[in-house]
């Protein structure tokens, strides 16, 4: 259980019925006060899951931003073995937002790619909050050909606001880079598991969001704009941003309904912040399932089975023309 300094307003009564607990067993325990703390204990358990699994819109993505969130780094060391990391994109630099590198998964030798949000606030200025540039998606392209050449399953783990918007990743082909990365995934001849663990934000989402299977944990979002970004547009303010959150259906659940997504992974009790450790063991449990699924089958099948998924998504309505 995590109790980082970073409390939101909807686990206030989470925190109070704990600092009860902590005080009651910080004292000698008598038959009163241990069945005081039977119940507290209860008690706690249920709030948690009656808070979580309640959430409203704007409420979701507090939680996807929870600073205590496990991030890509945290996974790679809970969740694969044998991490090496790979650097550069061989014609700009390295983009420290963007993690890649070989690992073990189980059985199965894989890639890993994912954003990394950093830590302490000199990781996070780094990282540029999880915001990629242009290199990070070339690193990744370059990689995932490498995994194609060796015919390595790819895993890619996504937490982003969004992709970088500031003018020196635009002068160096922001928007093309995506497109490109997003092409690449679509014929890459090798299985492609992607799942969203925190903020799932616009392109810089999508840019290594093509898959075979793409799972969204419970409590992330996943949106083609950051609640933020949408109230600005609409509104002309981000105090509208708990309505955008609500008008843009990007909770795990609407996502599923939609079928833009093709699985959720449960977190624990409280959120993925308050237990780390059995998130991973969710989202092992789910990677290892869906490669034993995945693996074996023949390049043309993959590609043309994501291509199809893709397809299908999205519902139009094409009117004739009037004579």
């Amino acid at each position: 259980m995590t109790r980082g300094l970073h409390r939101l307003p909807l686990e206030k009564p989470i925190y109070e019925i704990e600092d009860r607990i902590a005080e009651l067993e910080s004292a000698p325990l008598g038959a009163q006060q241990q069945e005081e703390l039977r119940r507290l204990k209860r008690e706690g358990v249920e709030i948690q899951k009656k808070i979580f699994g309640n959430l409203g819109p704007w409420q979701t993505v507090e939680v996807a931003r929870h600073p205590d969130r496990p991030k890509t780094s945290d996974y790679l060391s809970l969740v694969f073995e044998e991490f090496v990391e790979l650097h550069g994109d061989k014609a700009f630099g390295d983009d420290p937002a963007m993690l890649t590198g070989f690992a073990k998964l189980d059985r199965h030798k894989v890639l890993v790619v994912g954003h990394q949000k950093g830590k302490t606030l000199a990781e996070r200025q780094a990282c540029h909050f999880g915001c990629a540039h242009p290199e990070g998606y070339r690193k990744s392209m370059g990689k995932m050909r490498m995994a194609a050449k060796y015919g390595l399953p790819v895993i890619c783990l996504i937490d982003t606001p969004g992709a970088y918007p500031g003018i020196g990743a635009e002068e160096r082909g922001q928007a093309q880079v995506i497109a490109e990365s997003m092409f690449l995934m679509a014929t890459l001849p090798v299985p492609i598991v992607c799942v969203v663990i925190g903020e799932g934000g616009s392109g810089g989402a999508l840019g290594i969001g093509v898959g075979d299977r793409v799972a969204v944990l419970e409590h992330a979002y996943y949106s083609v704009i950051s609640p933020e970004g949408c109230a600005g547009i609409l509104w002309k303010s981000a105090e509208y941003k708990a309505d955008a959150a609500k008008s843009l259906r990007m909770r795990s659940g609407d996502l599923k309904e939609f079928g833009v997504i093709d699985a959720v992974i449960e977190e624990p009790p409280g959120g993925a912040h308050r237990d780390p450790r059995q998130m991973a063991t969710r989202l092992k449990t789910y990677l290892v399932r869906t490669l034993r699924e995945l693996v074996g089958r023949p390049a043309e099948t993959l590609v043309a089975g994501r291509y199809e998924k893709f397809r299908r998504m999205g519902k139009f309505l094409e009117v004739g023309s009037t004579p």
